[in-house]
C-alpha cells in the first residue's frame, strides 16, 4: 500500500470519521493523541489502558464493541486501533488487525527487519494524516517530539527516520526534524521543555536512548488513572494552552479490569507459530517489542 492520505482514509475510514469514542495508552503518548482527536475530529475519550489494566467510564462499558484504541494493538476483530508496534513475525496479518491502523503493517515491516520499524510517534502519525499544522514555537515542536522520544531515535535512527517521513509526504517534515541532532537543542530540551514537564510532575523514568550530545535521557511519563488525576489535568492544560487544542473532557472511571501482562522470549512465539500461541494464550494485546521479546497481556482469567 502506498502511504498517501487518501489511501489511508479509504482503507481504514473510521479515521477520518467524527465523535467516536476511545480508549489511549495510559502514558503522556496517549494523552498528547487524545487533545488533537478531541479538538480535531470531535472525539471522546472514554478510558485507558496500561497493557495490564484497562479504566473504562460508563459510556465505554455501553459502546464496548465501537471502540477505538489509540496508541494501542488490540486484537479483538471490534477493536479498531492505531498504534506503532511490530506485531507480524513474517507477514501474517493477525484476524483482528486487519481493521487497524499500523503503518508497519502497512509497510510490511515485521520482527526479520525490526530495524526499520517505525521510528515516529503515534502523534506524529496523526498530525500527517489530518495534515495539521501547530503553532510555529519552539516548545508546541518540543511537546510533539517528546512523544515516544521522537526527537531522539530521529537523532539515532536517521536513514530510517528519513525514508520513513520521505514516504509520509508531504508535510511539514523539515521544520520539525530542523537543528534537533544538536547540542543548541539539547540545552532547550533542558532549559525549556524538561521544566515545564517537572512543574507539573508529568515523569515517572527515563527512556532507554540518550541524546548524542548532550547525554539527556528521555524522562516518560506512565500514569495512573487511580492516583494521578492532576497530572492528567495539569498536562491536558499545558498542551491546550501551548498547542491551542479544546481540552478533552477526562472521563469518569467506573470499571477498572486488571489483566495479565507477559514477557516471552520471540522464539517460543516462532515454534508454536503467532496465530496459535495467540489462540491457545487468548491474547488480548500484544507487541514485539525487539527482535528477540513478545510482550502480551491477557483477560482470560475472567468469567465471561
Amino acid at each position: 500500500m502506498i502511504f498517501t492520505r487518501e489511501n489511508i482514509i479509504n482503507k481504514y475510514p473510521w479515521i477520518d470519521e467524527d465523535n467516536h469514542q476511545f480508549i489511549i495508552s495510559a502514558n503522556y503518548d496517549g494523552l498528547i493523541c487524545a487533545a488533537l482527536l478531541n479538538h480535531f475530529k470531535g472525539w471522546n475519550l472514554v478510558g485507558y489502558y496500561n497493557l495490564e489494566s484497562i479504566w473504562l467510564s460508563d459510556d465505554a462499558l455501553k459502546n464496548k464493541n465501537q471502540l477505538i484504541w489509540v496508541d494501542l494493538n488490540v486484537i479483538p476483530k471490534q477493536g479498531r486501533s492505531i498504534g506503532g508496534h511490530i506485531t507480524s513475525i513474517k507477514d501474517e496479518i493477525v484476524p483482528g488487525f486487519d481493521t487497524s491502523l499500523n503503518p508497519n503493517i502497512i509497510a510490511k515491516i515485521n520482527s526479520s527487519n525490526f530495524k526499520r520499524k517505525f521510528p515516529l510517534s503515534t502523534i506524529l502519525l496523526l498530525l500527517w494524516i489530518y495534515n495539521v499544522t501547530i503553532p510555529k514555537t519552539l516548545l508546541a515542536k518540543m511537546l510533539i517530539l517528546h512523544s515516544d522520544s521522537a526527537w531522539l531515535k530521529a537523532q539515532h535512527y536517521i536513514d530510517n527516520t528519513n525514508w520513513w517521513i520521505n514516504n509520509l509526504r508531504e508535510y511539514r517534515w523539515k521544520w520539525f526534524l530542523n537543528n534537533i541532532d544538536s547540542k543548541t537543542y539539547e540545552n532547550r530540551v533542558e532549559d525549556l521543555l524538561y521544566p515545564k514537564i517537572n512543574e507539573i510532575y508529568a515523569t515517572s523514568g527515563f527512556s532507554k536512548l540518550s541524546s548524542k550530545h548532550l547525554n539527556i535521557r528521555s524522562i516518560e511519563l506512565q500514569f495512573n488513572p487511580d492516583n494521578d488525576q492532576d497530572i492528567i489535568h495539569n498536562l491536558i492544560n499545558l498542551f491546550a494552552t501551548t498547542l491551542k487544542w479544546t481540552p478533552p473532557m477526562i472521563p469518569k472511571i467506573s470499571t477498572k479490569i486488571n489483566g495479565e501482562k507477559y514477557r516471552v522470549a520471540l522464539k517460543n512465539v516462532k515454534k508454536n507459530g503467532l496465530k496459535k500461541f495467540i489462540k491457545e494464550k487468548k491474547i488480548f494485546s500484544y507487541a514485539i517489542t525487539s527482535p528477540e521479546i513478545f510482550t502480551y497481556t491477557t483477560f482470560s482469567h475472567i468469567r465471561k
